[in-house]
C-alpha cells in the first residue's frame, strides 16, 4: 500500500489467485453473510442494481475503474508484447486470446469496489504501456479505457457498461460493451467482450465468472469462443470450478482449427485438431506473479479526478477499519457530486468527456479517444 498525506492518495495491491491473510486486497467484511442478507431484504428479485449504494464496509479500498485497469497492466508476464511479435497470424491470435483471459481476475465475495464518479479517472503506466480510464457516464455507469504501447504499436480502446441485478440467491452482474485490441503493425483489429460475474448468496457463497466470450479478428476472421462455467455439486460444495471451454475456427469455412480447455486461475491447454498436439498457452501463476501495489512518480502530476485521489480518504479509513470516518469520507465525495449535478443542471449544462468522444445508440455506448496515444503517467507499476 502507498499513502501520499498531501494529496490523501491511497494505492493498493491487485487482486491475486493466491490466497494472502496479510494482503491489501484480501480485506473482508465482518459478519459478512449475516450483513449481506441485511442489505437484500428490501430488494425484490429482478432489481437493478446499478443505483444500489454499499456501506463502507462492504467496499474494497478501491474504485471499480482501478479494478478494470489492473486487468490490463498487472501482470507478471508480458502476453501483450506477445501478441505482437507472433510470426504468423494464427501465432498472434492464439496469443491474443491467452491476453483476453489474462484480463479475468479473481474477485472476492462479500465486498466490491466503488462505483466511480463522473469524470473520474485512472492514469498508470507500466514500462512502455501507459493506461488511462474515464468514467463517461454515471447513471447508468459507463467506463472508458484506452491504453497505448508505442514500442510495440499496440492500442486498446475499451467502452463497457456493468447491469449487475438481483436474482433472489444471486447477484448477476453482465457486462456489455467492446473490447478492441488493435496490433498496428500487422494492420489487425481484434474485437472482444467479456465474461458476466455470478455472485451467489445462497446455498454456500461464492464468486464466480459465467457466460461465452467471442474473439474476433475483424481483418482475417478467425474466431475464438470461449465458455466460462463453474459446475457445482449437491448444495454448492465441490464441483469443477473456473472452467474455460471453447474452440478456435476459421469464420468462412466454420473449420474449427484449435480446441481450448482449462481453468482460467491455473492453465489453459490448445490442441491442435490437425494433429492432436496439446500445448499450454496460458499459465495464471506466471500471470499473477509477483504482482505489486502501483507507486507514485509524481504526486504533483496526479490529476484530481485521479480514483485513488478521489477516494484516498475513504481508502484510508478503510484499510484502519475506522468505519465512522469511512461513512463521513464517502458521503462527502457522493455529497459534492450531487452539488455539481444540480449546479449543471440550473445552468443548462451536459457534463462532456475530457478525453474520449462519447456517443450511444441503438448498439449501445461507443466511445474514441480524443488523443493518438496516452501519454506517460505519474503513477507507475514496476
Amino acid at each position: 500500500m502507498v499513502k501520499m498525506e498531501e494529496k490523501k492518495i491511497v494505492l493498493t495491491k491487485p487482486m491475486t489467485i493466491e490466497r494472502e491473510s496479510d494482503s491489501d486486497a484480501s480485506y473482508k467484511a465482518p459478519n459478512l453473510m449475516q450483513r449481506i442478507l441485511s442489505l437484500f431484504k428490501n430488494v425484490g428479485p429482478g432489481s437493478d442494481l446499478t443505483r444500489f449504494q454499499l456501506p463502507p464496509l462492504f467496499n474494497l479500498p478501491k474504485s471499480q475503474l482501478q479494478c478494470y485497469g489492473e486487468s490490463v497492466y498487472c501482470t507478471g508476464s508480458d502476453l501483450l508484447s506477445k501478441c505482437n511479435r507472433g510470426q504468423s497470424t494464427l501465432d498472434r491470435f492464439i496469443s491474443v486470446v491467452a491476453w483476453s483471459i489474462s484480463t479475468t481476475r479473481p474477485v472476492t465475495f462479500g465486498v466490491a469496489p466503488y462505483n466511480p464518479i463522473l469524470g473520474e479517472t485512472h492514469h498508470v503506466s507500466k514500462g512502455n504501456l501507459n493506461v488511462l480510464l474515464e468514467q463517461i457516464s454515471h447513471h447508468p455507469p459507463v467506463s472508458a479505457l484506452h491504453a497505448t504501447d508505442e514500442k510495440e504499436n499496440i492500442e486498446m480502446i475499451w467502452c463497457q457498461r456493468p447491469d449487475p441485478k438481483f436474482n433472489g440467491t444471486s447477484v448477476e452482474a453482465k457486462v456489455y460493451g467492446k473490447r478492441q485490441l488493435k496490433l498496428l503493425n500487422h494492420g489487425e483489429t481484434y474485437e472482444m467482450n467479456c465474461p458476466h460475474l455470478v455472485l451467489r448468496i445462497l446455498p454456500v457463497t461464492g464468486a464466480d465468472w459465467a457466460g461465452t466470450v467471442t474473439v474476433r479478428c475483424i481483418e482475417t476472421g478467425i474466431v475464438a469462443e470461449l465458455t466460462y462455467r463453474s459446475t457445482r455439486s449437491f448444495l454448492g460444495i465441490g464441483g469443477n470450478h473456473r472452467v474455460v471451454k471453447g474452440k478456435i475456427l476459421d469464420s468462412s469455412s466454420l473449420k474449427v482449427l484449435f480446441e481450448v480447455d482449462g481453468h482460467w486461475d491455473s492453465t489453459i491447454k490448445l490442441k491442435d485438431t490437425s494433429n492432436g498436439k496439446v500445448r499450454v498457452i496460458y499459465d495464471a501463476k506466471e500471470v499473477y506473479s509477483g504482482l505489486k501495489a502501483p507507486i507514485i512518480k509524481d504526486v504533483e502530476s496526479v490529476w484530481p479526478t485521479e480514483s485513488a485521489n478521489v477516494w484516498g480518504e475513504l481508502g484510508q479509513a478503510i484499510l484502519s477499519k475506522d468505519w465512522e470516518k469511512a461513512r463521513e469520507a464517502k458521503l462527502k465525495v457522493e455529497g459534492k457530486q450531487r452539488e455539481l449535478v444540480k449546479e449543471r443542471e440550473s445552468k443548462g449544462e451536459t457534463w462532456i468527456s475530457k478525453h474520449f468522444v462519447v456517443s450511444y445508440n441503438k448498439e449501445g455506448w461507443e466511445c474514441s479517444p480524443i488523443e493518438k496515444s496516452v501519454p506517460a503517467a505519474p503513477i507507475i507499476v514496476q
